[in-house]
Parts: C-alpha cells; sequence; structure tokens
C-alpha cells in the first residue's frame, strides 16, 4: 500500500459532539478505501502534535472550520504545509463550514469523504501576518461581530491563550444546539480611520473614514478593496504586501475574531500549502 493510500484521521471533539452521526458515515468510507489511523485528540496542543508527528501518512480532519484553520495553523508553525495535500471532511452546521465549501470541499460526508479517497490536490495561495497569523479565505474590517465576540480577542493563533477557545465551543456542543448569534446594530456611516498600504503604496490614509478594507488572496497576489464612506467608488489593488494601520481596531480573518490591533501586515504566499478537492 502506497503512502497516499495510508492516512492519519483527525477528528475533532467538536464534531464528534455536534454530529457522532457523520463522523461515523465518514470514518466507515475512508476506513473502506484506506489504511486509517484514527486520532481523537482533546486539546489544542495535542491536536497539533498529531498533526506533525503524523509520518508518511496523509492528514485528514474531520471538523468544522476552526478545524480546518486549526490545521493549517499548526502545520505552518511546523513548517509542515509542503508535505502532502491536507484534507477535510466538513462537519457542522452551514455557517460553521461555509469556509471549507468556499475552497470547493464537498459539506456532505459521504461526498467529502470519498473526496479524500479519490479527489486530487490543489495548490492554494495563504495570507500570513506578522504575528505569524494564516488566513485562508479572506479578511475584513472592521467586522460586523456577535455580541460574544464583542467580550475580547477569540484568535485562533500562536499568541491565544491555551484551550480558551477550544473549551468555549466544547462547551458550547454540549448544549446539542446551536442558537443564531445576536448581531450588532449595523455599522454607521464612517466606521473608522484606517491607513491602507498595498506593496507600500497608500491606497487610503487617516484623514478620511472607511467603510470597510477587505483582503482575499488568489492567483498569486492579494486582492484589496477599501469602501470608503461618502459613498465614493472603493479603491482596488492587487499587491503581495498589505499593511492596515490606524486606531484599535478589530478585523474578520476565515472564522475568527481578531483585536484590537493597531497595525497589522499580510503577506500572500502563492501556492503555500494544498487541499485535497474533487478531480476535475
Amino acid at each position: 500500500m502506497s503512502a497516499h493510500d495510508q492516512l492519519l484521521v483527525v477528528i475533532d471533539p467538536v464534531a464528534r459532539r455536534f454530529d457522532g452521526e457523520s463522523v461515523r458515515i465518514a470514518k466507515d468510507v475512508l476506513c473502506a478505501g484506506a489504511d486509517v489511523k484514527i486520532c481523537l485528540p482533546d486539546s489544542p496542543g495535542e491536536f497539533a502534535r498529531t498533526l506533525e508527528r503524523r509520518g508518511p501518512r496523509r492528514p485528514v480532519v474531520v471538523g468544522d472550520d476552526r478545524a480546518l484553520l486549526r490545521a493549517v495553523s499548526a502545520l505552518h508553525r511546523a513548517r509542515g504545509l509542503t508535505g502532502e495535500a491536507l484534507s477535510v471532511v466538513p462537519v457542522g452546521d452551514g455557517a460553521s463550514v461555509e469556509l471549507a465549501r468556499s475552497l470547493g470541499v464537498p459539506t456532505g460526508a459521504v461526498a467529502a469523504a470519498r473526496t479524500v479517497l479519490d479527489g486530487a490536490a490543489r495548490e492554494l495561495d495563504l495570507l500570513v501576518d506578522d504575528s505569524d497569523g494564516v488566513v485562508l479565505g479572506a479578511v475584513r474590517i472592521p467586522a460586523t461581530v456577535s455580541r460574544l465576540a464583542t467580550a475580547g480577542p477569540t484568535r485562533l493563533g500562536p499568541e491565544s491563550g491555551p484551550g480558551s477557545v477550544w473549551d468555549a465551543c466544547r462547551s458550547l456542543v454540549r448544549t446539542l444546539v446551536r442558537p443564531a448569534p445576536l448581531p450588532l446594530p449595523p455599522p454607521r456611516s464612517g466606521v473608522g480611520r484606517l491607513r491602507v498600504e498595498a506593496d507600500g503604496v497608500l491606497l487610503h490614509d487617516l484623514d478620511e473614514p472607511v467603510e470597510d478594507v477587505r483582503v482575499r488572496a488568489g492567483d498569486g497576489a492579494a486582492e484589496v478593496i477599501v469602501h470608503r464612506s461618502g459613498g465614493e467608488d472603493p479603491v482596488r489593488a492587487l499587491a503581495e504586501v498589505v499593511t492596515v494601520s490606524g486606531p484599535d481596531f478589530r478585523y474578520r480573518a476565515d472564522a475568527r475574531i481578531t483585536g484590537p490591533v493597531r497595525k497589522r501586515t499580510w503577506t500572500v504566499r502563492a501556492g503555500a500549502w494544498a487541499l485535497t478537492l474533487p478531480a476535475r
């Protein structure tokens, strides 16, 4: 049996509690088609160590977007993203697997597990910030967040407190109910004054407020869109390095709310990681 047929399946504890049936189905499909080693980590540290010590086995994460982000972050810090492609079987409600869906991963347990076995690796770009955090999808500043998220930083990165978000998620799924988040009031016009630079070129300065700033990596560059207040046309640019600074601000990076920070720089890493997607 080749190394490609040997899988390390890491099952997130939130997925086990939230939808044990989908987890069981995914395990059955994977075990029927490959040599599978199942791991059930109970902490973020164990989750990361399991991936780092996977040996020749292909890593497969069973869980929601936070589990996917946790896996990519751990492999990035261990310089393990350049090996085998990462695979994911999304398990969660619609909102909690939106990132995986946007990347092209099927969200049904059977289809996703079959993609792990029969799919193809596709290289994807990565945004890496100046604190070594990673972004797979997009950054939005300022973020419209739930009241829960406004209580403080909820970043899943190298500097986050051990187990804080993990334990919070576990407490939520124990209720077996995921209530809809309570939204903040709509942002008012001119919600912040930010300085935005793309490859050293000033796109927007602090003298005028902005509605929001969006950054997304793709095709080897970051697309930057600055929506200005007052109904003016947005400013757009492509860059390898994007820096945003100003008074304390929070931002949404994929499924995470981060901040407050006064300055953040994102750098595009073209083709930095690979994800197993349905074969074309």
